[in-house]
């Protein structure tokens, strides 16, 4: 107990020392002004110069606050070992503190330095409580800040996307609780009778911030899902776009296209809309190829002995034509009417290309060999029978990947003469 009472009692005294000190300050720039003025001037002045000695009060402890404390963050700013000192700097949320201790101390130097106006003193103090509100509110929206910060360092992408939506609404209902505080600071009246009235206007502010609270719901899914994130690359067939995320914020998400051009969607859209992430081929480097060949049917026949002694000079299928003959010609050896092709077991010039496609798909360096490799006919139409590409490139780079598959079509289409077929006319990349 007496040790506490020591501490305490030259705390009081430095408080009284520090509010005599100002009362005599005051005192001094009242006489002064007194003196040197005329009458009909004096209380106009001595308000003036008494608030410019407190408002330089309160800056040089701002001043003095701001740079020891910055002075001690910036000391950790590069070391990436202290992330959250890191954050807090690149914040401000230094700033924001030596802001609201110089407030703090001018409102309890306010008494001692207006005491002889006791008028002024209540406006002063109603300025005073404003500012507080303000700079709390500051402070608060450079807390939200510094949590982005250090996500960012930490690169955690998805948190950043939830602490965007949480931040933002934040900072919108924040908005509207400082812009309460502040009327009943500034009126002198109590905030009950206006929190009081929020009841009527319920349904009001939910129209008002229905997209907002859309936006809030949508961001915490795409965070908690982990689906997407800014930097990904993306497709939205209900607009027609395709390109990466450049931003996903409360209300809206922005989209950088291929051709540079950039597009906002409401960012509630990523919620309702069908929504296709192609990053994940991106980072497999991987790319799917889907395309179709469009064959005249008409250019379809059976092969005869000598047509497959042709095709088996082709290096990718000659040993599957050689295995193929021989069971042919044996087959043939025991059934009527051999010299008739459709009689017994046959081979197509169509059914032959698809094996040698699937063989040259099978031999290509660019393929990717662990991945699906499907070559198959799709139901006919009245442009042809489709025969239909399925594999996966190595390279997922765009100009490689056009590259590797006009490449692969190239040839096709030629090689496609080899085997007596008639192209139609390519179906649309898929």
């Amino acid at each position: 107990m007496t040790n506490s009472f020591l501490i305490f009692v030259p705390m009081n005294d430095e408080l009284k020392d520090t509010k005599d000190f100002l009362q005599d300050m005051s005192d001094r720039i009242h006489f002064f002004v007194s003196d040197m003025l005329p009458e009909r001037w004096i209380l106009l002045v001595q308000i003036m110069f008494k608030f410019a000695f407190l408002t330089a009060l309160v800056y040089l402890v701002d001043f003095v606050l701001k740079f020891i404390l910055n002075s001690i963050f910036r000391a950790f700013f590069n070391k990436d070992q202290y992330p959250v000192l890191k954050s807090v700097y690149q914040s401000r949320i230094t700033n924001s503190l030596s802001h609201l201790i110089a407030l703090l101390f001018g409102s309890f130097a306010l008494l001692s330095v207006f005491y002889r106006h006791p008028k002024s003193f209540t406006f002063l103090e109603r300025m005073v409580g404003l500012a507080l509100v303000i700079v709390v509110a500051g402070m608060l929206y450079r807390a939200l800040s510094a949590f982005r910060n250090y996500f960012i360092i930490k690169k955690d992408y998805y948190k950043i996307i939830a602490l965007n939506a949480v931040s933002q609404t934040l900072k919108i209902m924040g908005s509207f609780v400082c812009t309460v505080v502040a009327i009943c600071v500034i009126f002198g009246i109590s905030s009950s009778a206006i929190v009081g009235s929020l009841g009527a206007i319920t349904a009001v502010l939910v129209l008002i911030f229905r997209d907002t609270i859309l936006g809030f719901v949508t961001g915490l899914h795409v965070a908690t899902s982990k689906n997407l994130k800014v930097g990904d690359w993306i497709g939205i067939p209900k607009y027609n776009l395709e390109g990466n995320i450049q931003d996903i914020n409360l209300l809206t998400t922005k989209i950088q296209n291929f051709d540079k051009t950039i597009s906002t969607i409401p960012t509630y859209d990523l919620l309702s809309t069908e929504i296709k992430n192609i990053q994940v081929m991106s980072e497999s480097n991987t790319r799917r190829i889907k395309r179709s060949i469009i064959f005249n049917i008409n250019s379809f026949k059976f092969l005869n002995i000598e047509n497959i002694d042709h095709l088996a000079r082709i290096n990718l299928i000659s040993r599957y034509l050689l295995e193929k003959k021989s069971e042919i010609v044996s087959q043939r050896e025991r059934i009527d009417n051999a010299e008739m092709l459709i009689n017994g077991r046959q081979l197509t010039n169509i059914g032959v290309f698809r094996e040698y496609v699937i063989k040259y798909l099978e031999n290509n360096t660019f393929i990717d060999q662990k991945e699906t490799i499907i070559v198959r006919q799709l139901e006919n139409t009245p442009q042809g029978l489709p025969l239909e590409i399925y594999c996966f490139t190595n390279d997922s780079q765009w100009s490689n990947y056009e590259d590797i598959q006009a490449d692969i079509f190239d040839h096709l289409l030629v090689a496609s003469k080899e085997f007596d077929l008639q192209i139609m006319q390519f179906a649309k990349n898929i």
